[in-house]
């Protein structure tokens, strides 16, 4: 039963949460510095404009993001091969939903970091990996209300027997 709407909703969480884990998420340019500070899912890194090789030191790791994007995509994965027990799947999409969030959260904190970082009254700007998380959080919660759905569907045929 692999070609239910809700395998196809936790295929797009588990890509929304890969490809957290290759862009950017926050980025700001110290012009004083001639400095831009980058956070992606491993570490804000600091990478200096005047050089030509544009060397990246890291500033300060942040590898919760990248562990909690790495468990909720596993998660996702390993939830669409649980078709045949749909109570285990709404178990894993409640635990899903938890990972992802709190990737989130480690992404604000991050960010806020960087902010404080920088000691610059110019914020950052989000770049597109802060939005991956939101969206993969919309698709296992209407993955989880199809899964609920068809458990609904089937107990209601039981009660026909």
């Amino acid at each position: 039963m692999l070609q239910r709407v809700q395998s196809l909703f936790l295929l797009g969480v588990a890509i929304c949460m890969g490809l957290l884990l290759l862009v950017n998420i926050w980025e700001e340019t110290i012009t004083e510095q001639q400095k831009v500070l980058v956070l992606d899912a491993y570490a804000i890194e600091s990478v200096s404009m005047t050089d030509e090789a544009g060397e990246a030191v890291v500033a300060q790791s942040a590898w919760p993001i990248a562990v909690l994007a790495t468990l909720a995509m596993a998660t996702a994965f390993f939830e669409i091969f649980r078709y045949n027990n749909r109570l285990l799947q709404i178990k894993l999409g409640l635990l899903n939903s938890l990972l992802i969030g709190g990737s989130l959260a480690a992404i604000v904190y991050f960010s806020f970091e960087g902010e404080e970082l920088s000691a610059n009254t110019i914020q950052g700007d989000y770049e597109f990996g802060l939005y991956l998380p939101a969206v993969a959080m919309v698709l296992n919660l209407l993955a989880n209300r199809f899964i609920r759905r068809d458990e609904m569907l089937v107990r209601s045929a039981d009660r026909l027997r």
